[in-house]
C-alpha cells in the first residue's frame, strides 16, 4: 500500500440510468426504478476506484461492509453522481463515506468498508478452502 494513501480523498462517478439499473431486473422490486442494489454497486466502485491509483503491485481491494440508506426513487434516464470520500484508514482497513444524489439532491448515502489485500495470495486461499 503507498503511504500517500490519505483519508479524505475523493472521487464522484456520473451515469445515466438505464433498464439493467432497475428493481425489475435486478429481482429487489417490481418497478422500473433505480435499484437499491445498482446504487450500492456504483458506491462500491466508486470506493474501489478511488483507492486503485494508490495500490501496490500485486494488490487489490475487497467490500466487506455496507451500510446504506436508498432515501429516494429515481426514475430510468435519470443523470446521477455517486461520491465515495475515504474516510479512515486503519492499516490495511479502509472505511468510506458514499453518497448518491440526482439533479433534485440526495437519493442514498451511506458508508462502505473495503480491506487492501495481496491479490494472489486472496485467491490462492481462497482456491485451497474450496471443499
Amino acid at each position: 500500500m503507498n503511504q500517500s494513501l490519505q483519508a479524505g480523498i475523493r472521487l464522484t462517478l456520473k451515469k445515466t440510468i438505464g433498464p439493467d439499473d432497475t428493481a425489475v431486473r435486478h429481482g429487489s422490486g417490481l418497478l422500473e426504478v433505480f435499484a437499491t442494489p445498482a446504487m450500492i454497486a456504483l458506491m462500491e466502485k466508486a470506493s474501489m476506484e478511488l483507492v486503485s491509483i494508490y495500490l501496490e503491485e500485486g494488490e487489490n481491494t475487497v467490500g466487506t461492509a455496507v451500510q446504506v440508506r436508498h432515501l429516494r426513487a429515481t426514475s430510468v434516464g435519470t443523470r446521477i453522481s455517486c461520491t465515495a470520500i475515504l474516510s479512515n484508514v486503519e492499516g490495511r482497513k479502509l472505511d468510506f463515506e458514499v453518497f448518491a444524489e440526482d439533479d433534485q439532491g440526495l437519493i442514498g448515502s451511506g458508508i462502505h468498508t473495503r480491506y487492501i489485500i495481496q491479490t494472489a495470495q486472496f485467491l490462492e486461499t481462497l482456491l485451497n478452502n474450496k471443499g
